[in-house]
């Protein structure tokens, strides 16, 4: 049974270490035993596995004493209870903390500063379930026992508290779903820059309605479309920078 379960960790940990070489470029002309000494992100997962392993098999100190080194040594913090799949990836890593009963599915890409964590004090199932080829930004929150579909896509800094759909992207606080025009959110991609946001859209719509209705008015007054400007009342005493 050892045996077994040691020939099981060699094949996730190989396949891990082809995800870090696949997903980040500076892994991409590095050895194996330079990604395994020196990859946080790598270490920590590699740790998780066997960690796992153990709390399989009934261990229940071990298991806790491997997470709190690794904490110590990567940033990162993975209960041992959490369900990993193939070809995961933590790129930098620090701040990372992966709750008891996350479950993560294959060729997920997760950034620094992530966390999957429960909300409340309830028991049972109280953490995220992150299906296949999902891709989380810095920062992002998910909190709960939320689901997050195929395919999925997680802007830097979210907070995601509700169920995602396959191959949505899901940007703001709390998270708003959208999609990305013209193309399939599909694998990792760092572009967090050009994600569309909802609330700035909804505030320009807005703007362009209320500017629309200002030159209507004007028309029909046969004034200046420009709005008169004027402060609520006059400033008095000292300024605030302590003139």
């Amino acid at each position: 049974m050892a045996g077994l379960t040691m020939r099981r960790i060699a094949k996730e940990v190989r396949a891990d270490v082809a995800a870090a070489r696949d997903r980040d470029p500076a892994a991409r002309s590095v050895s194996t035993f330079a990604i395994l000494s020196s990859w946080g992100g790598v270490q920590a997962l590699l740790a998780h596995r066997i960690a796992h392993a153990m709390h399989l098999n009934g261990s229940k100190v071990v298991p806790r004493i491997i997470v709190y080194a690794t904490r110590a040594l990567t940033g990162i913090e993975i209960h041992p209870g959490a369900r990993i799949g193939a070809e995961f990836f933590i790129d930098h890593g620090s701040g990372v903390v992966i709750g008891e009963t996350a479950e993560i599915g294959d060729r997920v890409t997760v950034y620094q500063g992530v966390t999957l964590g429960g909300t409340g004090f309830q028991r049972g199932k109280r953490h995220p379930t992150i299906q296949d080829n999902v891709t989380i930004g810095s920062g992002a929150k998910l909190l709960g026992p939320v689901t997050i579909g195929h395919g999925a896509k997680i802007g830097a800094n979210t907070v995601v508290v509700t169920d995602v759909p396959e191959q949505a992207t899901v940007v703001g606080n709390p998270g708003h779903i959208v999609r990305v025009e013209g193309r399939r959110p599909e694998g990792p991609d760092t572009d967090w820059i050009h994600l569309p946001d909802p609330i700035a859209d909804a505030i320009k719509n807005l703007s362009d309605r209320l500017a629309e209705i200002e030159r209507r008015l004007a028309t029909l007054d046969g004034g200046d479309a420009e709005a008169e400007v004027r402060e609520l009342r006059p400033k008095q005493g000292p300024t605030t920078a302590g003139g």
